[in-house]
């Protein structure tokens, strides 16, 4: 069990100034041990967020933490050079009194330290298309402040993450080794995906041919990863930079609006309630290119929603291949929860492929009158 006293000692190891309080657990995330701390200042409190990184999740300490200092610094001088406020606007990883990113425990586990981002709140569920555009343009002005860091610098913390050809293979090769005798139980989910091979290697192969510009990505662009302003309800960064990688833009896009334009939560059962809400859609896309649009090349806009759809599908087979496999990658509630979810993102999928004209139409109309650009 961690004590606040354990805590205590861990603090000791960041150049903290002050008197340490108290300290809060946060039950918000579900990979990392993370912690709000609590020091006095010439009579202020000053806060931080503690986290130990999850050894199971993320292996190699040193790299993720060389990503996430490499993107912050980046990020807060762009903010600086704004005239902005660099501390409320951005994370920023504390150091060790031994000048380090990160301190390792007796143990072997490692801690980090951030700035905490004080009056500010992260929805779990898109509330309005307004907070959705909120959520565009924060993500959108991420990937600006990012558009001119060398992403190829960055570590490939999980890789082939996005790749969605290599995801399809893995598809196929769950479903050849059939390890708990479930194919039979899924030949109409498995049909639905094979239908679809040739969409997965279109991002990997534009990549290759260079088609597609490398960017810095989130990778994990849901709406609770952006902290608001209690009072404003506007945007003020984005956190959670863990599975910060090389990648493309249209992974964040698509992946943003597989997650929020969704009419139904990602495990209904009732399909017919499942559907892409295209007000939404629009929403986060005026907001994306409202932040991001100038940056980006007519080719990534132009692929915007295709990626939202193949997003969406190589979530639905990551979802099945984890049923064929016995459910040991995600968690689950119940048998067949991974099944239920696939049935979702498949329907979801089906939706897009139907309304793909018109969130084309909405994209080009947005890139037009935002932007003064056509693709």
């Amino acid at each position: 069990m961690i004590t606040d006293q354990f805590i205590h000692e861990i603090t000791k190891q960041f150049l903290i100034p002050g008197t340490f309080v108290a300290c809060e657990p946060i039950h918000t995330g579900h990979i990392n041990n993370t912690y709000k701390l609590s020091y006095a200042i010439d009579g202020n409190d000053v806060f931080y967020l503690l986290q130990k990184i999850n050894p199971q999740v993320f292996k190699n300490a040193e790299q993720l933490m060389a990503n996430i200092v490499s993107v912050t610094s980046f990020v807060r001088n762009k903010i600086i050079a704004n005239g902005g406020d660099s501390d409320h606007e951005a994370l920023h990883v504390k150091p060790t009194a031994e000048g380090k990113n990160y301190f390792v425990d007796d143990e072997g586990l490692a801690w980090r330290l951030y700035n905490f981002i004080d009056n500010a709140f992260s929805p779990d569920s898109v509330e309005s298309p307004e907070l959705f555009f909120e959520a565009g343009y924060a993500f959108g002005n991420f990937q600006n402040l990012l558009c001119d860091f060398p992403a190829e610098k960055l570590y490939e913390t999980i890789p082939m993450f996005h790749n969605t050809a290599n995801r399809y293979k893995n598809l196929c090769a769950s479903i050849e080794k059939d390890v708990c005798n479930r194919v039979a139980l899924v030949q109409d989910e498995i049909a639905f995906a094979h239908a679809r091979k040739d969409d997965t290697a279109v991002l990997v192969d534009m990549i290759a041919d260079g088609k597609l510009p490398l960017r810095v990505t989130h990778n994990d662009t849901k709406l609770n990863n952006i902290m608001f302003d209690n009072e404003t309800r506007k945007p003020i960064c984005i956190v959670d930079l863990d599975t910060v990688m090389p990648g493309l833009s249209l992974y964040d896009f698509g992946d943003s609006i597989r997650f929020g334009s969704n009419t139904a939560a990602e495990d209904e059962l009732d399909l017919s309630k499942v559907s892409c809400d295209l007000t939404l859609y629009e929403a986060f896309t005026r907001g994306y290119l409202t932040s991001a649009g100038d940056s980006l090349t007519a080719t990534e806009v132009s692929l915007l929603p295709f990626a939202s759809k193949l997003m969406t599908f190589e979530c639905g087979m990551r979802f099945l291949t984890d049923y064929l496999d016995g459910d040991i990658y995600f968690s689950t509630k119940h048998e067949g929860h991974n099944l239920e979810r696939c049935h979702t993102q498949f329907a979801l999928v089906a939706d897009m492929e139907k309304k793909f004209d018109q969130m084309l139409a909405i994209t080009a109309k947005a890139y037009s009158e935002i932007c003064g650009k056509t693709f």
